[in-house]
């Protein structure tokens, strides 16, 4: 055991060089050592820490391998409202937005920064003399949830600034798309219904209690509005996304800044060909006035900022025949039809298979077997079936009934309320509820 001071010194050179990996990883993308490598700083520190607990702080990396479950989530009420952003489909609508502003403003051209609009879940965190005090989930917008032992366990995300500032941030919370397959791959093993998106699989883990679910799923998170960022000096949205990258913060890399309509199309258009290549997902751009001034003058509507917009990209779709349906049987008893698919190629994949959520959406949209349908991939990510096309029918098409017994075990299906979707086997004995798998032909 080492001496009180030389272990003290000690742990605070351990944590200015884990803290410095940690940004050069996350937030520079520009690793200098190795994963074994920043594992055995992790390790020595947690040893020394060990060994004087007195010696521990609030910021240490290691905290975040020593959180504890929460019983359940404390509400939290905004100090500042978190809006929404009203969305755009269209080049047209841009335009339209481009000449509200101008004519609010009385100019003949503004200046925009254009994002990359991340498909996650909007979170308010706080830091206050630099170390991280709260972090929140937007909720309504006016009260959210207290998830700061969750934020603690993403790694992305600073546990102490690179300044000691009291700030309150605005992000996203996102899960990685290779992480979420990965995710999926082991639900689908264990018999459990898959995430539809990495976007609810990231809403989902951050309402874990327990934080050590929430670090093994590998959240990140990248940052993009200061709170009153005129404290800072800061005098454009691009400099306050650069701000926020000096600060220790994950910025999303790929913003732009637009000198009028023409920049933000091209923009958009350019990223919608571009966004299967990114490890996260996006559904559009946002546009946003740079000058932070002129968006103070432009001020907000009752649920959205006046100097940003939403420019959504479509979901990407085809168009193919429906040759089959497999009943999966889930760990819950849920019985899911899946459409057997021609192969068609969608957003870069062969897909042959694809949900069909359950029989009452098979009925609504009279789906039937020898169908001609239209296939999309939610959050490009899991394939779907969006409507048949009645019209290319030529007879033989068949009708898909709910099972009227469980396809494993034979026993008595229904639904535990009648307003619920799904349809279950209500034998608890079933095979299916008892086993890993539970999928039949």
């Amino acid at each position: 055991m080492i001496p009180f001071e030389e272990a003290k010194r000690r742990i605070e050179e351990l944590r200015k060089e884990i803290d410095r990996h940690a940004y050069k990883y996350y937030v520079l993308d520009d690793p200098e050592i190795s994963d074994v490598e920043y594992d055995r700083l992790m390790k020595e520190l947690t040893e020394l820490e060990d060994q004087y607990p007195e010696l521990k702080t609030p910021d240490s990396p290691t905290v975040r391998v020593g959180l504890r479950p929460i019983d359940s989530f404390k509400e939290v009420v905004h100090e500042h409202r978190l809006f929404s952003l009203d969305n755009t489909y269209s080049a047209e609508e841009v335009m339209q937005f481009d000449k509200r502003i101008r004519e609010a403003l009385n100019v003949d051209s503004v200046q925009y920064v254009c994002e990359l609009k991340i498909d996650g879940l909007s979170i308010s965190l706080k830091y206050e003399d630099g170390l991280l005090l709260r972090g929140a989930t937007r909720g309504n917008g006016f009260v959210g949830e207290d998830v700061t032992e969750n934020i603690k366990a993403i790694k992305s995300i600073p546990l102490r600034l690179r300044k000691d500032l009291s700030i309150e941030l605005r992000g996203e919370v996102y899960l990685p798309k290779d992480v979420f397959n990965e995710l999926n791959k082991v639900r689908a093993e264990s018999n459990l219904q898959l995430f539809a998106n990495p976007r609810n699989a990231a809403a989902g883990t951050l309402r874990q209690l327990d934080p050590r679910e929430v670090s093994k799923r590998k959240l990140s998170a990248f940052f993009y509005q200061i709170v009153e960022p005129e404290r800072f000096g800061l005098k454009s949205q691009s400099e306050q996304l650069e701000f926020l990258r000096t600060i220790g913060l994950k910025v999303e890399p790929n913003f732009e800044v637009a000198d009028g309509t023409e920049d933000v199309i091209e923009f958009w258009k350019k990223w919608s060909g571009l966004k299967s290549s990114l490890n996260y997902a996006v559904d559009g751009t946002v546009v946003k006035v740079e000058d932070l001034h002129l968006q103070q003058e432009l001020g907000y509507t009752t649920k959205a900022p006046r100097w940003a917009i939403a420019f959504k990209f479509p979901a990407e779709q085809a168009t193919t025949k429906l040759t089959g349906v497999t009943l999966g049987v889930g760990r819950l008893g849920t019985i899911t039809p899946v459409a057997e698919l021609e192969p068609v190629q969608l957003a870069g994949t062969t897909v042959k298979r694809a949900s069909m959520h359950n029989f009452d959406f098979v009925r609504e949209k009279d789906i039937r077997i020898f169908d001609t349908v239209i296939v999309e991939k939610a959050g490009e990510i899991i394939p779907q079936i969006v409507k048949s096309i009645p019209d290319k029918r030529t007879g033989e098409e068949q009708r898909i009934d709910p099972p009227s017994q469980c396809p494993v075990c034979g026993g008595q299906v229904g639904k535990e309320r009648e307003e619920d979707g799904a349809l279950k086997g209500l034998n608890p004995a079933c095979p299916a509820k008892l086993s890993r798998r539970g999928q039949f032909f």
